[in-house]
């Protein structure tokens, strides 16, 4: 009975989630960096998104519906992987409520990038090694042709099979790291300096700052005092080699995420581990401290969801952390009403992104976000009462 409420409570937190994510999509619109991808890149991206496009039409939802789908395939496979990982039954409710609310999975579940497929695969590996009690040396041979991020999964295999003890794991491991790198190795950038408190910030949004902090001791209080299974491997490897090579580079840390945020199990057995051998009187910390931290990744959620209401608190409105996902769809709109389907403009970033919403380069017309003497037309993008940008609309002779 128990675990039928279980699953009836998780199905209808997905349900809810993914409304909201599909609700989400249609606030952003394609970024320069996802016009890229979609028109001028041949990757896995480039195909996934083409697909969905040619299936559902081309527009924001299509655009970033696989993203979703291997958001929700990543949390039903989150879900049952850790079926008896924690004591109590609606633990792992508690585990799959923080993965739904952390910034940087919502993030990645929309945006066109990698993370999310990785952080599907990689809980996927570790669910069919829960099933069967074994590697599947297949799978991880063809995480070789998704994303070079999996050198760190690799990595991350190599330390575990030092610690089983298990020969043909070592091997393998150290062989799919070896042909990762020398296929691809890791981008670094900048010149040579410190770089981790970036990191750690970046790492704060991820999570949220308080969670980061626990996220840190957990990892920490695991390796000293608790066993260490697949998932703290994982993330710890992950979160030391980021670290070590900030200290150095820059790093890109998309590279690194999407292997942290495996380690939300263990936070939540920790944490309620914690909680649970304390008598009740002793217990008003640990339950003010989860109410604070669940309180600001509930704000953090309906801030990502409905975005665009927060530019009433930028007087710049570019620095909004959306900034860059947002305009051209209601500026593609504003020329279409006025019956312009091509332009040019000294915006080559936005140039290519009005592409994607049927706005073509043409001698006609003329835009631009910079002053100028005179023009025909103002185009101006509000969103619910602020103006974030202004446009004029020039026809050339």
């Amino acid at each position: 009975m128990i675990k039928k409420q279980e699953n009836i409570w998780f199905i209808g937190l997905l349900i809810f989630h993914i409304g909201f994510l599909i609700y989400a999509s249609t606030t952003f619109s394609i970024s320069y960096k996802e016009a890229e991808i979609y028109f001028h890149q041949h990757n896995l991206l480039s195909y996934i998104t083409h697909f969905s496009t040619s299936i559902f039409g081309q527009n924001d939802i299509a655009l970033r519906l696989p993203f979703i789908f291997f958001y929700a395939c990543s949390a039903i496979v989150l879900y049952l992987l850790t079926d008896d990982y924690f004591k109590k039954p609606y633990d792992r409710f508690i585990a799959i409520f923080i993965f739904t609310l952390l910034p940087g999975l919502n993030s990645a579940a929309l945006l066109v990038n990698e993370s999310i497929i990785v952080v599907f695969f990689t809980l996927l590996y570790l669910y069919i090694y829960k099933l069967k009690q074994k590697e599947c040396y297949l799978l991880l041979v063809l995480f070789l042709f998704i994303d070079n991020s999996f050198a760190i999964l690799y990595l991350a295999l190599f330390f575990y099979s030092l610690k089983k003890k298990d020969n043909i794991l070592l091997i393998v491991s150290l062989s799919l790291f070896g042909i990762s790198m020398s296929m691809f190795g890791f981008h670094v950038g900048g010149h040579p300096k410190g770089y981790l408190i970036d990191t750690f910030g970046i790492y704060a949004s991820i999570f949220s700052p308080l969670l980061f902090l626990y996220f840190f001791f957990s990892l920490y209080r695991v390796g000293l005092k608790w066993e260490k299974d697949m998932y703290w491997y994982i993330s710890m490897t992950a979160l030391g080699l980021s670290l070590l090579l900030s200290l150095r580079q820059k790093i890109n840390l998309a590279d690194f995420a999407p292997f942290v945020v495996i380690s939300i199990p263990i936070m939540v057995k920790l944490f309620l581990h914690s909680y649970r051998v304390r008598l009740p009187q002793f217990r008003k910390k640990h339950t003010i401290g989860i109410w604070i931290v669940l309180g600001i990744l509930v704000i953090n959620y309906f801030s990502f969801i409905y975005n665009k209401y927060l530019y009433i608190f930028f007087s710049d409105k570019t620095n909004h952390f959306a900034y860059k996902y947002h305009i051209a769809k209601e500026l593609a709109f504003k020329l279409k009403s006025q019956h312009i389907t091509s332009i040019s403009t000294d915006d080559k970033k936005m140039q290519l992104r009005l592409k994607f919403y049927g706005i073509s380069y043409g001698k006609q017309f003329y835009i631009t976000s910079h002053y100028v003497d005179s023009y025909d037309k103002l185009l101006t993008i509000n969103y619910y009462g602020e103006d974030v940008a202004k446009y004029k609309l020039i026809k050339l002779n």
